[in-house]
């Protein structure tokens, strides 16, 4: 199987703070199939670290009140070329993030607080009509 994962699931370090969210379960269950690494946030050009986003009103702002939308529409277009390309059968992300976010994200007042929703990469590749699912339910998936 073919499964493209979010770079900070695989300990690199990409989170807007420079951190990662390494998960060594899941490393081992996926060791056996081919891996493609993404990160969207990175790849629409945003430094390591970075100031924290939330999604507000369909644009992605900074908790500095910048937009940073433009970044993160590039990002998601650059990785779902790469997923594509992959021919990818499945995408493991770490919600809640404004590209990865999968069915919730914050909602955009830096208050931590969740809502449903996806983040601009998640529904890209939805729209693409490709498989996408949270580190949580994978874990529980197989």
């Amino acid at each position: 199987m073919k499964i493209a994962v979010s770079a900070c699931l695989l300990g690199e370090n990409c989170k807007y703070n420079g951190g990662n969210n390494f998960n060594s379960e899941l490393l081992k269950r996926i060791e056996k199939h081919e891996i493609l690494s993404i990160c969207p946030e990175v790849e629409g050009g945003l430094s390591i670290p970075r100031d924290c986003c939330e999604i507000l009103n369909g644009k992605v702002m900074s908790c500095k009140g910048v937009d940073v939308t433009s970044s993160f529409e590039k990002g998601a277009k650059v990785c779902l070329k790469k997923v594509m390309d992959f021919h990818a059968d499945l995408i493991i992300v770490q919600s809640r993030s404004p590209s990865c976010g999968v069915n919730e994200i914050y909602d955009g007042s830096f208050s931590h607080t969740k809502i449903k929703g996806n983040g601009i990469f998640v529904q890209k590749c939805i729209e693409a009509g490709l498989k996408v699912i949270d580190i949580k339910e994978y874990l529980n998936y197989e």
